[in-house]
């Protein structure tokens, strides 16, 4: 994403060079997040969204009956690391080439932040985030015996019973939620850290140059909170990868019977069920790849 700060007021815009420093940026912000808090957030996230009757009080405490801690690190390695350092880096460039373009056609940051952010979630889900993130999801759901089974045995097992397709179960869903995802998380933040600049520096074509760590922490904060507007698609996306057996369920779910799957079970509830996590780890992705994303970007001169 090119940053607030990058783009002025001035009639004339740059075409920044592509920079591989943004994709290792983009990767290293990216497994930090994960590594830190963005996985105990999913995990939880994940386990109320699969097993729609627990509160978040019962889904925390099954995920510490799996291992404690390490509970709530489940798929940390190496799915998350393996989606960490690539999408991440994906996003960043892709958002901003975007992003840049959409200034260029005389888009404002709003509008311009979000179409980069679209951009970037497509571009996301469709190379390595489909297998990987069903592969978290399958560590969390999947029952687990007392033997150990390595995860990539099982998914071996998975690539062997249902082919390129098994592994990328769920891949359209995963597409639809990183398009609104981070077209909402990159507009709304970018909406409000411009409304916030404005309010507290004025309209001079340099007041963006005054704006502070805690002014982007702020706008990050708003942009992830509200992005979570679309956690129906999540939980339908968790549902049709989920290794969780119930009678009834419906073979081969699609965006479409997942929904009526869970719908007729649970209402409209079901399908804002690990909302509350969800918040939390959108906030801390926002700050991570927004915030963070434009100072180290501006710091190491990556603009």
């Amino acid at each position: 994403m090119a940053p607030l700060a990058s783009i002025s007021n001035s009639t004339s815009l740059e075409k920044k060079p592509v920079s591989w420093n943004n994709l290792a940026l983009g990767a290293a912000l990216n497994l930090f997040e994960v590594s830190s808090l963005g996985q105990p957030f999913e995990v939880l996230k994940t386990q109320m969204a699969a097993n729609r009757s627990q509160s978040i009080g019962t889904a925390f405490r099954s995920v510490w009956q799996r291992g404690g801690v390490r509970g709530f690190y489940q798929g940390l390695i190496p799915w998350a690391w393996i989606e960490a350092s690539t999408k991440g880096a994906v996003l960043l460039f892709t958002a901003s080439e975007a992003e840049y373009y959409a200034r260029a056609a005389g888009a404002s940051p709003f509008l311009a932040g979000i179409f980069g952010g679209m951009a970037g979630g497509i571009a996301q889900a469709y190379s390595t985030m489909g297998f990987c993130t069903f592969m978290k999801t399958v560590e969390v759901t999947r029952h687990k015996s007392g033997a150990h089974v390595s995860t990539f045995r099982i998914a071996a097992d998975i690539y062997k019973k249902e082919g390129f397709m098994g592994i990328n179960k769920g891949v359209n869903a995963v597409a639809v939620r990183q398009c609104t995802n981070w077209a909402s998380r990159f507009g709304i933040t970018r909406f409000t850290q411009d409304y916030i600049i404005k309010s507290r520096y004025g309209d001079s074509p340099d007041a963006h140059l005054q704006a502070t760590a805690l002014d982007k922490a702020l706008a990050s904060i708003v942009g992830g909170s509200l992005s979570c507007w679309n956690q129906p698609i999540e939980v339908i996306r968790i549902e049709m990868q989920s290794q969780v057996e119930r009678p009834g369920r419906p073979k081969n779910l699609t965006i479409v019977t997942a929904f009526k799957y869970i719908y007729a079970e649970h209402g409209a509830k079901g399908l804002f069920k690990g909302v509350v996590p969800r918040i939390g780890l959108g906030v801390w992705q926002t700050m991570c790849m927004v915030a963070l994303g434009d100072y180290f970007k501006e710091f190491f001169g990556t603009k």
